[in-house]
């Protein structure tokens, strides 16, 4: 099947009334069966979508439909606009069937593509394309490609010597969208230019369609991530400071350019090449170097989607972040226990839920196919003469008066509207109270999900962000999270404005008013105003800021009021799962199953959080030294004491612990005296002092 069949056969599918697959990018790169190069086909049905009112005035006034009967509307207009817009022209061999059926008509089709040009009264084509651009937009702005900087690995500068090299740095958002528009001497559009954003540090602003990022050796490295603006909010807003908030949490992580910010904004809190750390167990400081820094704080990012979890597992690999960021495949936030151990240090949480996705730019990235009219079934020639005859006094009456789509042929069948998620999950919407319905649908899992993430013990910080411009997924949901149990029980409140970071303070786009009368909430005015402006939002408008319909609000806690379940809970859970037996065992597993261990090979148990065998304490108070030695084995005698397998590894028994060879057993000496038990009690340990034996082994070497 050729390019211009699949793309003929995905266009008609991808029809207003079209409900499954989501866009039509989607659709499209999605779909596997394609033998034609998908960006390939994207490119031509969008831009045959684009020009297809044109077109099909041009193919009907040619009568080309007529003449050609095998052609079909839809594959007329693909051809004619690579005929007359493609600078390869038609991609098919000269002698090719389609081809030829086309180029025999090509002094008619360009003499009616530039009738139509002149009936739209653009002196060029370069004004043409600029016509027909805004209308394709359907009167929408301009909306730039952002760009954000990994700073995991690259900067600003150098990106601005390498990828941008050669791109005019232009100082507002305003004028990128300008030059959007513009067209250079060999009608390619756009202009090189770029905006290094005020708000959020590391984003830059590129004017759209001048080049594909995606084929960047910055792109494919992950040095630079393509991440609309407002998307960038939720972690910038969060902040996550290792010293303060301990580890962080992605609820809902895919694809991953959030999670990927959280890690860039956690790496990038460095003194002196030292990272400060928060030890959830003492809630003490320390400094640890840059290597140690990512053990400190872990990045738990949680995905249900087993599909949609791979890509985000490629994503952060691909940014730098895997080594510190544990990506857990498969499995649904709600039904994360917040007092299991391996959380309890979590302060931060980013919650991005599913959502109704109305804020998306480009979301119906394909503009109305116009089609053509098919020649009639009938043929009332008797010879090629009378046929001829007929087909110039035809084309003499549609000169004088030009076929155009008018407004009434458009709405004859109006199309069903499709609301489509975040997702790209395509909901049929066929009244407003379908809609209504399902933005409250949608607000009560958005709002179990923000409750879910109060009651983690140690959460002090909560980011909660949709791309919906409807009330009832932002300011309702903020007002019905405040007023809940959870929320009074532990003290959250909003993070207002004046709390918040610099460039998050200075967006001037707030809350709507209205949208603080919520029925069944009761708020205090004075309290509304601060919500309200505590609360971020973004449009998709024609203002110069070039960003996507956006909202997100923070949640802070300070400590100082909390309710006991969550204070002790974590060991309650600990004393009322001891008799439960878990099927993976008892120790931490990673998201592979291999039980992390430590440097010396010391498994953490899943009850307590704590290691299986705590060196330190068996040290106790008095600093006596505590030692593991083996009998059976002689000073000079050199062989390693432990079996090995066929691979050369040491075979451990179920606890994690080395097996000895036949013969020899562990026995403890503390402080220089032998223990023949092997548990040392609190009643045995002396302060004694003892002359450190030579026969010791140094570690697990495996």
């Amino acid at each position: 099947m050729s390019l211009y069949h699949e793309t003929a056969a995905i266009v008609t599918a991808a029809g207003p009334t079209a409900t499954h697959g989501g866009s039509l990018k989607s659709r499209i790169f999605k779909d596997k069966s394609l033998k034609s190069p998908p960006a390939q086909v994207y490119a031509l049905a969008l831009e045959t979508s684009k020009w297809s009112a044109i077109l099909k005035e041009v193919v009907e006034a040619s009568d080309l439909l007529k003449h050609e009967r095998k052609l079909t509307p839809v594959l007329s207009l693909l051809l004619v606009h690579d005929l007359l817009l493609s600078k390869s022209g038609i991609a098919l061999p000269a002698t090719h069937g389609l081809r030829v059926s086309i180029e025999r008509h090509k002094a008619r089709l360009h003499s009616e593509f530039v009738r139509a040009r002149i009936r739209r009264k653009c002196a060029t084509l370069d004004a043409l394309r600029t016509q027909v651009e805004i209308e394709a937009r359907g009167g929408c702005p301009v909306h730039p490609r952002w760009i954000r900087v990994n700073t995991l690995k690259s900067t600003v500068e150098d990106q601005l010597a390498t990828t941008f090299r050669g791109w005019e740095v232009v100082e507002s958002v305003a004028e990128v969208i300008k030059a959007a528009d513009a067209f250079d001497g060999q009608g390619r559009k756009g202009k090189k230019v770029i905006h290094i954003d005020g708000h959020i540090p590391n984003l830059i602003a590129a004017c759209p369609g001048v080049a594909d990022f995606t084929k960047t050796e910055a792109y494919k490295s992950g040095k630079i991530i393509l991440q609309d603006k407002a998307s960038c909010f939720p972690a910038y807003l969060l902040d996550p400071r290792p010293e303060r908030d301990g580890d962080v949490m992605d609820t809902c992580a895919a694809p991953g350019n959030k999670t990927t910010h959280l890690a860039a904004i956690v790496h990038s809190r460095v003194e002196d090449n030292k990272a400060v750390v928060f030890d959830g167990k003492t809630g003490k400081k320390g400094k640890k170097s840059g290597e140690e820094k990512k053990k400190g704080t872990t990045i738990f990012a949680f995905e249900k989607d087993p599909h949609r979890a791979k890509t985000l597992q490629k994503m952060v690999k691909t940014a730098g972040s895997d080594t510190f960021t544990v990506v857990n495949a498969g499995k649904d936030f709600l039904k994360v226990n917040p007092l299991d151990a391996q959380y309890r240090n979590v302060g931060a949480l980013l919650l991005d839920p599913s959502c109704s996705g109305s804020g998306i730019v480009g979301r119906d990235d394909a503009p109305t196919l116009h089609l053509p009219s098919a020649a009639p079934s009938s043929t009332s020639s008797s010879s090629t003469t009378k046929a001829n005859a007929k087909g110039k006094q035809n084309i003499s009456n549609k000169r004088k008066s030009p076929p155009t789509t008018t407004a009434t042929e458009t709405q004859e069948q109006p199309p069903a509207k499709v609301l489509i998620d975040d997702d790209g999950v395509a909901i049929p919407v066929s009244s407003q109270a379908d809609l209504e319905a399902r933005i409250a649908s949608l607000a009560s899992f958005q709002l179990t999900l923000l409750q879910h993430a109060m009651s983690f013990p140690a959460a002090k910080r909560i980011t909660y962000s949709t791309c919906s411009i409807h009330a009832g997924e932002n300011e309702h949901v903020v007002l019905r999270a405040l007023a809940s149990d959870v929320a009074k029980r532990r003290g959250w409140r909003v993070l207002k404005r004046e709390e918040q970071v610099e460039g998050m303070r200075r967006w001037d786009v707030r809350g709507e008013a209205e949208a603080m009368n919520l029925e069944g909430v009761t708020v205090e005015e004075q309290e509304k105003e601060e919500v309200r402006e505590a609360v971020i939002r973004a449009y998709y408008r024609d203002d110069g800021r070039g960003v996507m319909g956006f909202f997100v609000a923070g949640f802070v806690r300070d400590g100082t009021v909390d309710d006991p379940v969550y204070l002790d809970g974590v060991e309650q859970q600990q004393e009322g799962e001891e008799d439960e037996e878990d099927p993976e065992g008892p120790f931490v597993r990673d998201e592979h199953g291999r039980i992390v261990r430590d440097e010396n090979g010391i498994p953490t148990l899943k009850s307590t959080g704590k290691k299986a065998v705590d060196l330190k304490e068996l040290e106790g108070d008095d600093e006596s030294s505590v030692e593991y030695r083996i009998e059976g084995q002689e000073e000079e005698d050199e062989e390693e004491p432990y079996q090995r397998d066929g691979k050369g590894k040491i075979v451990r028994d179920d606890e994690g612990l080395p097996v000895l060879k036949e013969g020899r057993r562990w026995k403890v000496v503390k402080g220089g005296k032998e223990h023949k038990d092997e548990e040392v009690s609190d009643e045995s340990e002396s302060a004694s002092d003892g002359d450190e034996d030579g026969d010791e082994w140094g570690g697990f070497d495996d």
